[in-house]
């Protein structure tokens, strides 16, 4: 009996569960600013699986870095729900966001 597709099935919901929770709290502590890293390292362990010997490693690294990958491309989405108040913002933090200056909708040369 081959139970190999049985257990990358399994690692794969795994790796795509866990992803949910490292988006959420790599946005929580860093921000969405790091996602073209994150992106890199993903891409990094793909590459990495086209030259590790044997099929099971290679395999986990693939689906790992295609994870990882996908939760880059996750990690500015993840902003919104944060916006709208459905995961909590870092207090830490900094909003990444430019500051408007005080006076920028009011028109030059005006005084009240």
């Amino acid at each position: 009996m081959n139970t190999t597709g049985i257990l990358f099935g399994l690692f794969t919901f795994l790796a795509i569960g866990l992803g949910f929770v490292w988006v959420i709290k790599v946005e929580y502590y860093v921000g969405a600013r790091v996602a073209w890293a994150v992106a890199a390292l993903g891409l990094a362990l793909v590459l990495g699986s086209l030259f590790i010997p044997g099929f099971v490693p290679s395999a986990i690294l693939g689906v790992l870095g295609g994870t990882v990958i996908w939760g880059a491309t996750e990690l500015p989405e993840q902003e919104k729900p944060v916006a709208r108040g459905l995961f909590p913002a870092n207090p830490r933090r900094q909003p990444e966001r430019a500051a408007e200056p005080p006076d920028a909708g009011e028109p030059a040369g005006r005084e009240g």
